[in-house]
């Protein structure tokens, strides 16, 4: 079972997700697409795009990158491996600050943003090879949910393309109105 990326990259550099894999293979091209689709659509933004919202909302870019960054080490770091939180994130008190992951995008250089996204992500990747090899798609996290369920891998990885598919079409806005891209 490759958990390596597709070898044909679009005209982005997005890698297209196979077209005739398994069922591993078919997740992880598209998760790697997704995740590459978020970094094409916050590619070559300085901090002041970054930042930008489109009102009401108070999403942007950048707090898109530090969130993902988050939901990529709780699910897979935390919840898939029952692994201590890493760093970034183990002091926030979620309680008093539930959006936290959004809104320290803006106290730091996009640099600094990207390199904790891509931390995560590669953390993600190690588990779930590991999870792989232990169980398959079926392996069960081993820290359960606060309703005793214990999401498998399966589980994991399409929530995970879910949740990046539907901020990279909150990043299609946003993105286009900074510079039409």
């Amino acid at each position: 079972m490759s958990t390596e990326p597709s070898a044909v990259v679009d005209a982005h550099g997005r890698p297209e997700p196979p077209m005739d894999a398994g069922e591993v293979a078919t997740l992880l091209g598209f998760l790697e697409f997704q995740r590459a689709t978020l970094a094409w659509k916050c590619a070559g933004l300085d901090a002041d795009a970054l930042q930008m919202a489109l009102k009401p909302s108070s999403m942007t870019l950048g707090g898109m990158i530090t969130h993902l960054a988050w939901v990529e080490d709780y699910w897979f770091t935390c919840v898939l491996l029952d692994r201590p939180t890493p760093p970034l994130w183990e002091e926030v008190d979620w309680d008093a600050d539930p959006d936290w992951d959004w809104r320290i995008a803006d106290e730091h250089v996009p640099a600094d943003l990207h390199t904790w996204w891509g931390q995560a992500k590669d953390r993600s990747r190690a588990v779930t090879t590991e999870a792989l090899s232990a169980g398959g798609l079926e392996f069960l996290a081993r820290r359960p949910l606060r309703d005793g369920s214990r999401p498998s891998l399966r589980w994991v990885l399409v929530h995970m393309i879910e949740e990046y598919a539907r901020h990279n079409g909150h990043a299609d806005l946003i993105r286009e109105a900074i510079d039409g891209l």
